[in-house]
């Protein structure tokens, strides 16, 4: 698996992410840098980690989804790349347009930090599919505008095409119907709060993360 991880000035989870992709592929994640035009060659996978890229200025992610890799990215998962983003790269990939629906402020206008249970909704993807349909995992949670919203038709159309990835089964955000993470249209743009990579090294808390890396690696392979 060839992965990169998109870095932007404030990003604090890029080589946390790097780790988690590497222990898992064997392969060296490449960092590249925001200003950069273009991405590395034959890439299997794009991360954007979490973080406060520009300071979190505007809106969490408006800043950075302008940024000049991200016209790159953005080609990259419509011709089918595979992308996660965490955090501040899931508020990145909608301010980008790859993932629908908008992140807000917390409902309880505060910074919640902490571990969290969340369940996951779907097994179908390259991210999940080493989880169980149902199964309940814990991923450390770190935000201020994690507050998932969605209307009443985009809710429909996520239900109903199977892309709620995760929910949370205690909301600490406010969250349209729980939501934890989403997929794309095609199942390949997974954008998500919680950190599966700080959960990825059982000397430093637990590995309940690490099976959405391995799974995305054997998926990859295999495809």
């Amino acid at each position: 698996m060839r992965s990169a991880v998109i870095v932007f000035p404030g990003s604090n989870c890029d080589r946390d992410m790097a780790v988690a992709l590497e222990r898992a592929s064997g392969t060296k994640s490449q960092m590249v840098w925001h200003k950069d035009a273009s991405l590395p060659d034959n890439l299997d996978v794009i991360a954007i980690p979490g973080g406060f890229s520009f300071g979190d200025y505007l809106r969490c992610g408006a800043i950075a989804a302008r940024s000049p890799i991200m016209r790159s990215v953005v080609d990259f998962a419509n011709k089918g790349g595979h992308v996660l983003g965490v955090c501040n790269g899931f508020q990145v990939l909608i301010e980008s347009g790859l993932l629908p629906g908008a992140l807000m402020r917390n409902s309880g206008l505060k910074f919640v930090c902490k571990d969290t249970d969340i369940k996951v909704e779907t097994s179908n993807s390259a991210f999940t599919n080493m989880y169980s349909k149902g199964e309940v995992v814990t991923y450390p949670i770190a935000h201020h505008d994690g507050n998932y919203v969605a209307d009443d038709a985009l809710l429909a159309r996520l239900r109903g095409d199977d892309r709620i990835a995760f929910t949370y089964t205690d909301n600490p955000n406010g969250s349209t119907a729980d939501i934890a993470g989403i997929l794309s249209e095609n199942r390949r743009v997974l954008g998500m709060m919680p950190h599966p990579e700080r959960l990825n090294d059982p000397e430093l808390g637990g590995t309940d993360g690490n099976r959405m890396f391995t799974s995305l690696a054997e998926a990859l392979v295999s495809a």
